[in-house]
């Protein structure tokens, strides 16, 4: 039987109708990663991608948005016995003794039915491997997933699989929009605004030289995500008391009044009603439209999953600084500083980086020297 390995790419529910942009960035990333390939082809809903090293080339598309998950499977013929066989070989080898297994295929089946598949692999693996002491799990309880998904022509027995970062590609929104990281919020808010396909340009806002270390370390985790050879950067020095709520809403409205003195027409919010009173959001918005510009909240909507977009950007040990973030009590709406933004606006300093192992000292060297 004549058997491919790909790396195969699920896209999200909210992607299958974005699959070329998501395609275009495969293949980008997989370029600035140095990855060499074969192709990148669809294959009804999914994208296969042929590899030369399939487990460094799935590592690397995974930090793409708009993936529901990727896997590594071996390709055969939409065949029911062949199908059969496969997932019995394939799935039996993957399998440590006394596992629970779960033997799952979905897709498009021809001239029978999905679950008879199930039914005759799981026999099978528990016949063939009757020495391990595998037997068969359920849908909530098991310890190995035997995936397989069926194509029109195809099947894909999954060798390997893990969970994508969901969203949509990249750049599937065409509108350039600008977004400030300042804080563990504000860049948990990029990430989404990156997530939510906007095309993205990030500035960085500090109030101290010894934030600089933890907003680079943030950043680091995002910008790959902008699926770019080099990356341009802004930092501003914002001289604002770092100190007491009051003093971090000026804060929080001094780098919104920087975001709009650039020309984008969109602007990224860091902003959630679950964090910031309704009466602050408003008058923010207020503030943005005043400007005849366009905002965008991409916080709203997400609550406790806050929490798994920061540890996704690197971001485990700051979660206690984020809580004590998330929980403000005031509905003070305190102005901006003026004076400290014309001040910020001078400090301005512009960076170029080339995308790679050493973004962290490559961006606070740049930085020093600029």
């Amino acid at each position: 039987m004549d058997e491919i390995s790909y790396v195969v790419v699920f896209p999200t529910i909210f992607s299958k109708n974005k699959i070329p942009q998501l395609i275009s960035n495969i293949k980008k990333i997989l370029k600035i990663k140095n990855q060499q390939f074969k192709s990148v082809k669809r294959d009804g809903d999914i994208v296969l991608v042929d590899a030369n090293d399939p487990v460094f080339a799935s590592s690397a598309i995974n930090l793409l948005f708009g993936i529901e998950k990727i896997a590594i499977a071996r390709q055969i013929r939409n065949n029911f016995q062949d199908v059969i066989s496969e997932i019995t070989s394939i799935g039996g080898n993957l399998l440590l003794k006394g596992e629970k297994f779960l033997v799952k295929v979905e897709g498009i089946s021809k001239g029978f039915v999905t679950k008879d598949v199930e039914i005759a692999a799981t026999s099978n693996i528990i016949e063939n491997k009757s020495n391990l002491g595998a037997r068969p799990g359920t849908d909530t309880d098991f310890d190995k997933l035997l995936y397989t998904y069926l194509t029109k022509n195809n099947a894909y027995i999954c060798i390997f699989s893990d969970k994508g970062n969901y969203g949509i590609p990249y750049q599937s929104q065409k509108q350039k929009t600008i977004c400030a990281i300042y804080d563990e919020i504000s860049a948990i808010s990029c990430f989404e605004t990156i997530k939510q396909g906007y095309d993205t340009k990030i500035i960085v806002c500090y109030r101290q030289k010894s934030e600089l270390m933890n907003l680079v370390k943030m950043i680091n985790h995002i910008i790959p995500r902008l699926v770019q050879n080099k990356i341009e950067l802004e930092f501003l020095h914002v001289k604002i008391n770092p100190n007491g709520i009051k003093n971090y809403l000026i804060y929080v409205n001094s780098v919104l009044e920087i975001l709009l003195q650039y020309p984008n027409t969109r602007v990224s919010l860091a902003l959630s009603p679950l964090v910031f009173s309704t009466d602050f959001i408003d008058n923010s918005l207020r503030h943005v439209f005043g400007k005849k510009k366009i905002p965008i909240l991409p916080l709203t909507g997400v609550d406790t999953n806050l929490f798994d977009e920061a540890k996704e950007i690197g971001l485990e040990r700051n979660i206690k600084k984020i809580e004590k973030l998330v929980t403000i009590t005031t509905n003070e709406i305190p102005a901006f500083s003026k004076k400290d933004v014309e001040v910020a606006l001078k400090t301005k300093k512009e960076i170029t980086i080339q995308v790679g192992p050493n973004n962290i000292h490559d961006i606070l060297d740049s930085f020093e020297n600029h």
